[in-house]
């Protein structure tokens, strides 16, 4: 029989190992969580802890940032859930089934996904229709070796996990375009992705290179754009905002470049942009040929928190401005906390405000310190997700 003395000593003894158990764990999780948040962005935070985002893939439309804000427009009852499980593309007659028939044949929100890993040869750009989500996510797809994909006088669109490569300039044809209505469709440059007259656009975790022109082209009046977490390598024209010189209009554009990676083997045009205003935060810049952020027509732009690595030989200054017009000293292009590594530097505009992006509350995100930028962009790009785990 234990006395009264011996059990208040051993319950001395015992009271601190427990509150040892009881809290430590706690303590630990909240910890791994903190390091957790450092390794990874506020995107990817959003989903990708979820081991059974798979079953919750609409979640992801919660989760995005910048201009276009939240894509909830995307999701809700009357959502269609569409799997591609033909790789086959015919422009006029698309077969159910096929990434065509889903883009620009079904009306209404439409979520695609694709069944397995695929290689898609478009005989003709895709349209794809507003309130259209195409989530790669899980599979391993391409599309390649010739037409690539069009947004055209869209509206609420997502394009999420797709590698798009090589893609090549189209001849003018008729294509089947969005609402089931077949039209006329001039020349195609040889774009990964182009956005004509569209807005509420989110392009997230692709991988794009080796096309003929270029990779993301944002025009014609195209605006709202949150372009994030992309890899963009292996091109000599990378991302166009703006149409031309001529185009006034984009003057309303706004976009925001985030959590990207530019790199290696890029060599101009992340961005370049005309008129309108564009918002460049924590991105990493593996180096650049010609220069890595341009353009011309007064446009404004606020490079925040980025980390620019110039290349081994190559050239230094980060921005290159196009001289050859009267509104040359209208630019505002500024950079707040970013990084600079192996000589880079940025000619910054002398004296003037700095652009601010005046986000809305469901736009705004917090810019992380530049030090941290090669952790947030280490999953750039398509993601490997497992079957029974986390991206």
């Amino acid at each position: 029989m234990v006395s009264p003395g011996t059990k208040l000593i051993l319950w001395r003894f015992i009271l601190p190992i427990a509150m040892i158990a009881l809290f430590t764990p706690n303590f630990c999780l909240a910890k791994q969580s903190k390091i957790n948040g450092l390794k990874m962005n506020v995107i990817d935070r959003c989903w990708r802890l979820n081991a059974e985002w798979r079953k919750h893939r609409s979640q992801l439309a919660t989760c995005s940032l910048g201009y276009v804000g939240k894509m909830v427009n995307n999701i809700g009852k009357d959502l269609v859930h569409y799997k591609v499980i033909d790789p086959s593309d015919d422009p006029i007659n698309p077969k159910p089934g096929t990434l065509r028939y889903g883009a620009s044949m079904i009306q209404g929100k439409v979520w695609i996904t694709f069944q397995r890993d695929m290689h898609i040869k478009l005989e003709r750009p895709v349209l794809i229709s507003s309130f259209t989500t195409i989530d790669g996510r899980g599979t391993n797809v391409h599309i390649a070796d010739n037409a690539c994909l069009l947004i055209f006088k869209a509206t609420n669109v997502i394009i999420h996990g797709i590698r798009i490569h090589h893609c090549k300039p189209q001849s003018p044809g008729i294509v089947m375009g969005t609402h089931g209505k077949v039209i006329p469709l001039g020349q195609v440059d040889g774009d990964a992705i182009r956005l004509v007259t569209a807005s509420n656009i989110w392009i997230d975790h692709n991988t794009l290179y080796d096309c003929q022109d270029g990779l993301l082209d944002v025009t014609r009046g195209s605006t709202n754009v949150t372009i994030s977490n992309n890899w963009f390598r292996n091109q000599d024209k990378v991302m166009l905002l703006g149409h031309d010189d001529g185009y006034v209009r984009d003057q309303n554009m706004k976009v925001t470049v985030v959590y990207n990676h530019f790199g290696p083997n890029c060599n101009q045009r992340m961005p370049r942009i005309r008129y309108g205003y564009a918002h460049v935060a924590n991105n990493l810049y593996q180096g650049w040929v010609q220069y890595a952020i341009g353009g011309s027509m007064s446009p404004s732009l606020k490079s925040e928190a980025n980390l620019f690595v110039a290349s081994t030989p190559g050239r230094k200054e980060v921005t290159w401005r196009k001289v050859s017009h009267k509104n040359e000293d209208r630019w505002e292009f500024h950079s707040v906390r970013d990084a600079f590594e192996n000589g880079a530097s940025f000619m910054v505009t002398k004296g003037g405000r700095v652009p601010k992006p005046n986000y809305s509350k469901e736009q705004c995100f917090k810019i992380v310190d530049a030090k941290f930028v090669r952790s947030l962009t280490r999953w750039s790009g398509t993601l490997r997700c497992s079957k029974t785990s986390r991206c």
